[in-house]
């Protein structure tokens, strides 16, 4: 007898794959599309299969039914292979894997464009997108989906602070760089901070003062004075005239932290 979608699911699982196409299980099975298609609906149906993106199907186990989705850190990496696309975990998702940010409920994804929010049992999963990601320092950490490739925590502290809208706004981010500070290496700081716009450079460097990490905020000094050719607001959003000027780092301080 042909093999059922059941018994092509149960195999995946035996050789420890949790994730599988439409196309993939036609492929498999030699039957139509559209048999699949109902079996597969089947199984939705029982909580045995999810689909965080149309015709990408996850494999629930048991111990993550009732939570309706695995993780997103165990189905965004095949997801991301899936579509083709580059992408690293970023913002308060990547300070949560260094320990600071805990306890996120949104799964926050930097991408080449915007993309839809993924809301999958009691998983969320936010794209943010960056042009050009592929600049960005990345370590790789081991998940159940695959190696999670995610923003180094020098690289996490910029993007912090440039899409500190995304992230609770900047007095959030400033309780978030406290906790993340000791992972952050001073020359690995200086070495990323060109690669985003300077502005980041100068906001992040003042939360490092007034947060009492001079130490990491001194050795931002010399690139400001680099690059930095105007002042810049702290807030974006906010107008500066009239506001505070902080020649150290070239800011208008529009706002109270």
């Amino acid at each position: 007898m042909m093999p059922s979608v059941s018994d092509y699911v149960a195999e995946l699982v035996a050789q420890g794959k949790y994730h599988f196409t439409t196309d993939d299980a036609v492929t498999a099975l030699g039957e139509s599309i559209s048999r699949v298609r109902a079996a597969l609906r089947r199984l939705k149906a029982s909580g045995e299969l999810v689909d965080p993106h149309r015709s990408f199907h996850v494999i629930l186990p048991p111990d993550h039914r009732r939570f309706g989705c695995p993780p997103p850190a165990d189905f965004v990496p095949p997801l991301m292979q899936h579509l083709h696309e580059p992408y690293y975990v970023a913002l308060l998702s990547a300070a949560e894997l260094y320990g600071a940010a805990h306890g996120q409920d949104v799964f926050q994804v930097m991408a080449r464009l915007n993309r839809k929010p993924i809301d999958c049992g009691r998983s969320r999963v936010q794209f943010v997108g960056r042009k050009d990601l592929d600049r960005t320092p990345l370590l790789e950490k081991d998940t159940a989906g695959g190696a999670l490739r995610v923003a180094s925590p020098e690289a996490t502290a910029l993007e912090l602070v440039g899409y500190a809208d995304r992230c609770g706004g900047l007095e959030y981010v400033a309780d978030v760089l406290s906790e993340l500070v000791d992972s952050l290496d001073p020359e690995r700081l200086v070495a990323v901070a060109p690669l985003s716009p300077i502005v980041w450079t100068q906001r992040l460097g003042y939360l490092l003062d007034v947060t009492d990490h001079r130490g990491l905020a001194n050795a931002l000094v010399p690139v400001v004075e680099d690059l930095a050719t105007d002042f810049a607001p702290l807030v974006r959003a906010r107008p500066k005239g009239g506001a505070r000027r902080v020649l150290r780092w070239k800011l208008a301080v529009n706002a109270s932290v």
